[in-house]
């Protein structure tokens, strides 16, 4: 499906619910398999929270987790551990060449069996779950925080719980943060101090109802339809909290150099154009919020600005390298832009050009933050339907902002 996006007004007034966080959702459905007393609300209904329950609620051998890296990841930890399980792990092309051996090692290192069905330290794997009883484990402090996140979200369940000692510089510790927070709110006792996460064996939690808040991967396309919008224009967004586990809450932060206010109310943010952009280089960090890096350039872009986002070593095993994805679609369009491995630098600029047609690269991302510039160009987004992945009303959203979407 290709959509043509444009708009006749660049005045935003609306109120829209989003879907509960990817991230959050995720690890309560691991965590409501080892203790099923959990009830959850407010789950994601992406793509990959929709690959994650399939895989863990049917009884076949093989499950085909398609572009979820989230789901490939907890679920390697997870059946690994569930003694007497045989379960083969596969997905899409893209999926069967991001690594996993990282994840793989650790897991062997405490007693995991699983096995490489093609490409060595890719999937597809075939796991046949161990008692692990080891109570150790070293991994790189500087690799996606999946991996870490998988081995938490097992440790209570294990024998004799799990010290995981992170090696080096820790990297995306938001992530490990909310892990952490969401052990701590169903009852499990762990800790983490410097480089070492203690997580201790737990059989039995009391009976929890847990609330996901809404996701702020998610918030982040409308902070940007604010910010390429006319002053004084406003979106209310639901569910949302100050307190947020997500490290994409940044984005309240980093927006104002955009004009951009965030007011927390009950349950919700309202976002409001309440001031011109600045003209300055926006200069930001982004290894404990990658995703957001997408969005925020193509703001940059839209509103001429330059930009230098730096941490983003991570992009380039995601759904797509993402980095030279940028650059390839936001050149086409009349940038000046450079990656490295892990950064991005974007010049000013005044010219836009119009009726570009933008790859998405089977990327959800691509499409959700190209989007946006419909405020300030016709544009193009080709294989639109990949939002799925992440944010299935994501065009019947943008219709409700303002967006005039043609199917081509």
């Amino acid at each position: 499906m290709n959509l043509q996006l444009q708009t006749q007004s660049s005045a935003i007034q609306a109120e829209i619910t989003v879907s509960g966080s990817k991230s959050e959702s995720n690890r309560l459905l691991i965590l409501q398999q080892l203790y099923p007393n959990i009830t959850i609300e407010n789950l994601s209904d992406s793509d990959d929270s929709h690959h994650l329950q399939e895989a863990l609620s049917s009884s076949s051998e093989i499950a085909d987790i398609g572009h979820a890296g989230t789901a490939m990841r907890f679920l390697t930890a997870f059946f690994a551990s569930k003694k007497g399980t045989i379960k083969v792990l596969q997905g899409s092309d893209r999926m069967h060449n991001r690594p996993i051996e990282i994840l793989v090692d650790a897991l062997r290192s405490i007693g995991a069996d699983i096995t490489y069905l093609q490409k060595e330290g890719y999937p597809p794997i075939r796991i046949v779950g161990q008692e692990l009883t080891k109570d150790t484990v070293s991994i790189n402090g500087n690799v996606s925080s999946q991996y870490i996140s998988a081995l938490m979200l097992i440790a209570p369940s294990l024998p004799n719980g799990l010290n995981i000692e992170l090696v080096g510089k820790i990297t995306s510790v938001p992530y490990i943060k909310m892990t952490l927070s969401l052990l701590h709110q169903i009852g499990i006792e762990a800790n983490f101090e410097g480089n070492l996460i203690q997580v201790k064996n737990q059989p039995k939690i009391t009976d929890q109802k847990v609330v996901v808040e809404s996701d702020w991967s998610s918030a982040s396309y409308f902070y940007s339809l604010i910010a390429l919008s006319e002053l004084n224009s406003k979106v209310k967004l639901t569910a949302y909290k100050n307190d947020s586990l997500q490290g994409d809450a940044v984005l309240s932060e980093i927006y104002k150099h955009f004009g951009v206010t965030t007011e927390f109310q009950e349950n919700s943010i309202v976002l409001t154009k309440s001031s011109e952009h600045l003209k300055s280089t926006l200069v930001e960090d982004l290894k404990n919020a990658p995703d957001i890096a997408q969005t925020i350039a193509v703001t940059c872009f839209g509103l001429g600005i330059a930009c230098e986002l730096t941490g983003l070593h991570t992009l380039k095993i995601k759904e797509t390298d993402r980095l030279e994805a940028l650059r390839e679609e936001l050149t086409k369009l009349g940038a000046s832009i450079e990656v490295t491995n892990e950064s991005l630098h974007l010049q000013a600029g005044e010219q836009i050009y119009q009726n570009i047609d933008i790859e998405t690269y089977n990327d959800h991302r691509m499409a959700m933050a190209f989007a946006p510039l419909a405020f300030k160009t016709i544009i193009q987004i080709n294989e639109a339907e990949v939002v799925t992945k992440s944010f299935r009303n994501f065009w019947n959203d943008m219709n409700k902002i303002g967006l005039q979407i043609q199917e081509l």
